[in-house]
């Protein structure tokens, strides 16, 4: 008889979004950066669909937790004064971000995607105070913002939310799945409802 090992099911701070879940599968084959990567789950989830991954947090506790197999950790505070972009522009087939804004990082961050690359971003919005932190205004997008830098930086938006949430709490938030010029509008397949 074959014994079954019992897996512990995530806790709520490791499930994956839905939202990379939803869209990270498009995500043309090559690098992604995991930025602001935390504990490393949508990492772990974008070397399971079979991308080398750069995992950056300025964390060294949650770097620890996100190292693994095909996973590279960088230990980068961007937000430290004098901190530069660290990656070439053009480098990664894939950007993914979730619960993080830093506002000055938005221009670097998209011209570091391949001229096909995808962006998959989820971030709190203005009213998530209603909700608790992050309640900084420095933190939370303005109304449409994400569909501003999209049309700023030239890319196509695949797909976009903005509303409230339940899971994994309620808040307010912005949602993008926006992808380079380059990247086939056929390659673009929308899941169904």
């Amino acid at each position: 008889m074959q014994v079954l090992k019992q897996v512990e099911p995530l806790v709520e701070s490791e499930a994956i979004s839905a939202w990379v879940r939803r869209w990270a599968p498009l995500i043309p084959g090559g690098e992604v950066l995991d930025l602001a990567c935390g504990n490393g789950r949508h990492a772990r989830h974008l070397v399971g669909l079979g991308h080398p991954v750069i995992a950056l947090d300025h964390d060294p506790e949650m770097l620890e937790k996100a190292a693994g197999t095909g996973i590279v950790t960088s230990l980068v505070d961007l937000e430290a004064p004098g901190a530069a972009w660290p990656f070439a522009a053009g480098r990664f087939a894939g950007i993914v971000v979730t619960n993080y804004l830093h506002r000055p990082l938005i221009e670097s961050l998209v011209a570091s995607l391949a001229p096909d690359g995808l962006l998959v971003y989820e971030t709190f919005s203005e009213g998530n105070e209603q909700f608790g932190k992050p309640s900084n205004p420095k933190f939370l997008l303005k109304e449409g913002e994400m569909l501003g830098w999209a049309a700023q930086h030239g890319l196509r938006v695949v797909a976009y939310e903005e509303g409230r949430v339940e899971q994994p709490k309620a808040a307010l938030v912005q949602r993008i799945c926006a992808v380079r010029p380059d990247f086939p509008r056929l390659a673009a397949l929308l899941p169904p409802f």
